[in-house]
This record gives C-alpha cells, structure tokens and sequence, in this order.
C-alpha cells in the first residue's frame, strides 16, 4: 500500500484513534512512528502550554517498539495496542507519585494503576505522560500550586479549564488522540467545552475507579464520538476494587448510529442558578437544537434543576471534605496550597455537623430532581459553560473563593444525579474560539448519549483547523 508522507495527509500526531488503527492493520506506519511525531509536536507545543507532568518520552520509545514488532507479525495484544494515551495526574500508575496537583500532598509512589490505567495499559496504549491538574481536582482551572500553569492552545492568554487541564490542552495541541481525565462536577466537560474536545462523563459507576467517590467518574477526551466510544469499551471492563461500580454489561460501543427522529429533547438555557449565560455560548446551543429539530427532534424548553440551595449546599459538603484533608496537614505542608482553594477550604472549618450533612442532602435533591426531569424528555441539551472562556492566571471565571461554583451549574447535577452527559464542540465565538454544547441522557444510556454526539457530529457542519504552535 501507499505509504503517506506527512505533507499529503492529516499529520500522524491529528489521526483519531481508529484511524490509528486502522493504519497499523494496513501496515502504512507504525506505532513508532506516530510516537516520534508526538514527541516532535510536544516539543513545539509544550513550552507555550505546559499540559504534561511525568512526560516519558524514551520509556514510551520501548512501549511503541514493542507494539511496532507485535503490528509486523500480526499479532496486536488488545483493543489499543500501540495507540497513545496521557493519563490525569489523580489517576494512579504504578511507581509514579499522584500529587493531586497539589504541592502539599507527599511524592509517594502509587503501589499499582487504578482501574482506568490499568484498562488502558493492558489494551496496549502507549502511555507516555501524566497530565496537569489544579489543587485537589477542585478547580475548573489550569491554575496548580505543584504543576506549572497550564494554558489553552487555542489562545495561550486563556484558561483550558480543570479540573483535567492539562489533558484538555493536550488533546487540542495534537498530543495523540486519547486522553483520560476525571470528573465529580464538569471536570472533563469543562475542559472539553473550552478546547473544543468530545468528553463523556458516563453514568457513575460505568467506568470502575479507585478510590470511589459521590459523583466521582473517570472518562474520556477525545476529538471525536467514535474515539470516545472506542476508549469506553477499554474503560467500561469491571474491577472489583470499586464497589460503586456497575455489573459488567456487554455493551456495543461501536452501535453509535442514531435517529434524533421523535427523540424528545428538552432545551435547557438556564440551570436553575450560577452565572448568566454568555450571548455567544447561548446561540451556539440554540443553534445545535435546531439542528436536531431538522432531524426530527421535538424539542421542549425546560427550567434548569438546580437551585441556589442546592449549589449553597454542594459547596459546604465540598468545602468541609476538603478541609478534613487540609486540617490533617502539618501547618507548613498546608501553606503549600494553592491560596484560593486554601481560602475556600478553611471556611469548612467554621460549618456545622447539620450544615454539611443538609450540603450532602441536596445531592439527594438533585437526583430526584433529575429523575423527574427525565421522566418528560429523552435527551437534554445545554451549555457545558456559562462563558466562552477566561483568562489562563484565574481560578475559575469570577476567581472568587467566595463563589467557586457558579460556572458548574450546567454540569455538577448529573454527576450527583449519575446520569451520563457529553460534551461536544458546538461552533466558535466571533474570535474563533470553541464553545462546547452539552447533552445529557437517562440513568446507563451512555451509548445512547453518544449516539445523540455522532448524530450531531453530521449535523453540525465543518470545523475549524485545530491550532497550530505558537512561532518562536
């Protein structure tokens, strides 16, 4: 067969994984390759937007080699053999430190993967980097005070998001095609909204993790639906270390073909609470409804779920947990802390027993409050964010301790109410910058949810060019 040369075809380091793949069956270039060609964007990219923590390039060298030699005989060891993939700081791989970007936490080395890692190492991903990731996972932000500040590709003056950040950046600055990241309340969404990314938080308990947590998912980013779902069918495989986790089910990944016709969609433009939604970032979303209305949809304007009350009550629960970790930190270790999450976190410090447990309560209220949505529609569509971007040095759009919630009013309820939701590019601000859309589907109809993205990715039109390196 034709062997492509780079100046002819989309460059090694932009081809989706299946694609990969696909070039790997072929014989038409080899997982070494495409790892050198990473490497060589990583170095263009990587001093503008600072996305990798642990990058290994030599060791992921070894790692590809071995998977070349398994492609020339034929004989690929699983689903991703010699397919690359960075991984989020706070999920564990065996004898590297999880700083949970945060320098307070100690530099121990994890005793093995957790659940999400070791799925992709045993379906053979050349796995060559951790990623960045803001203090504790609790900013939506690339603001770390243990990783360098990690900023977006698409313009280095604004944020990429958190709190997978550095995953975010990595995935729209060419860094291979599959990137994990970690979500309890938009935290794949988010930065997917801000990198124009695909990022699914699945149902809870659908992608085993360790530790478990209320809300707490792993999923994937990606640059497209069927990349998504290829990385699900290797995340998805049991393991008994989460007991939050749901029974194995055989699940057709690659069934992503579906009709919006006589769906029922329910049109969310207010969440309920948080901040006003950006007059860019609401057009970007009508417009994807009416494209699914073009289809065939019925879609329905629909009041958000989630009140004042409810955020009040998550941000107590939060603040109090995350103050248990800091009050047990020597005071100089928790000086290290980032001053805005440390700022935050004290005033868990002053709550009552009865005000966290009427916080952990709302939890309870928004997934009833969900349930009784999804008794009306089939799909809901919204903003991921209430803004277009922010700028890289905040740590969140208002940067107020006093306020750290308000842009996640449009994601957090489906963690806590378990329900899967994606995000996926739904168009570009005037500057060309991407605005992500949200969809969100019932309780386990996480391939119904992707289906709903690979209908959208044929109806939403052309995309612009992923952005290049900055010139020196």
């Amino acid at each position: 067969m034709h062997k492509p040369k780079q100046d002819d075809i989309t460059s090694l380091h932009d081809l989706s994984a299946v694609d990969l793949l696909a070039g790997y069956r072929a014989k038409q270039f080899s997982p070494s390759e495409v790892l050198e060609e990473i490497i060589t964007q990583v170095a263009a990219w990587e001093p503008h937007i600072k996305a990798l923590y642990l990058y290994d390039p030599d060791g992921a060298r070894k790692i590809a080699k071995a998977s070349t030699e398994r492609w020339q005989q034929g004989e690929p060891t699983g689903t991703l053999d010699g397919v690359p993939a960075t991984i989020k700081d706070n999920v564990a791989t065996k004898g590297q430190p999880v700083p949970l970007g945060a320098a307070s936490v100690k530099l121990t080395p994890a005793e093995k993967d957790a659940p999400p890692a070791a799925r992709l190492r045993e379906a053979g991903c050349v796995i060559f980097s951790k990623t960045t990731m803001p203090d504790y996972g609790m900013l939506s932000s690339g603001l770390s005070s243990f990783h360098p500040l990690t900023r977006n590709p698409w313009d280095v003056s604004k944020n990429p998001g958190g709190s997978s950040a550095g995953a975010g950046a990595a995935g729209a600055a060419g860094y291979g095609p599959l990137h994990l990241g970690t979500d309890i309340g938009g935290s794949v969404r988010l930065p997917a909204c801000w990198n124009g990314l695909v990022a699914l938080k699945p149902s809870l308990g659908r992608v085993p993790i360790d530790p478990p947590y209320v809300g707490r998912v792993a999923g994937p980013m990606t640059r497209s639906v069927d990349d998504a779902a290829l990385m699900m069918s290797v995340l998805s495989r049991p393991d008994r270390r989460d007991g939050m986790s749901l029974p194995a089910l055989e699940v057709n990944w690659k069934a992503l073909e579906k009709s919006p016709r006589k769906l029922r969609i329910g049109l969310m433009l207010d969440a309920g609470s948080g901040q006003k939604v950006e007059k860019e970032v609401r057009d970007v979303v009508i417009k994807a409804t009416k494209a699914f209305e073009s289809a065939g949809a019925v879609v329905t304007e629909i009041d958000g779920i989630l009140t004042p009350e409810m955020l009040a009550g998550l941000d107590h629960f939060w603040r109090a947990r995350t103050w248990d970790e800091l009050s047990k930190l020597s005071s100089a270790d928790r000086g290290k802390t980032l001053p805005y999450i440390l700022s935050w976190a004290e005033a868990g410090a002053k709550l009552s027993g009865v005000d966290v447990v009427r916080g952990f309560n709302q939890t309870m209220a928004i997934r009833a409050a969900a349930a009784k949505l999804f008794c009306e529609v089939d799909y809901v569509i919204s903003p991921v964010s209430p803004v277009v971007n922010f700028p890289a040095e905040f740590a969140a759009p208002l940067n107020d301790p006093a306020k750290p919630f308000e842009h996640i009013c449009f994601t957090v309820p489906w963690n806590m109410s378990e329900n899967p939701a994606l995000s996926i590019n739904g168009g570009y601000d005037k500057k060309g910058f991407p605005i992500g859309i949200q969809i969100i589907g019932r309780r386990f109809d996480d391939i119904g949810v992707l289906g709903m993205g690979k209908a959208f990715e044929a109806l939403r039109g052309p995309q612009k060019p992923w952005p290049t390196p900055p010139k020196k």
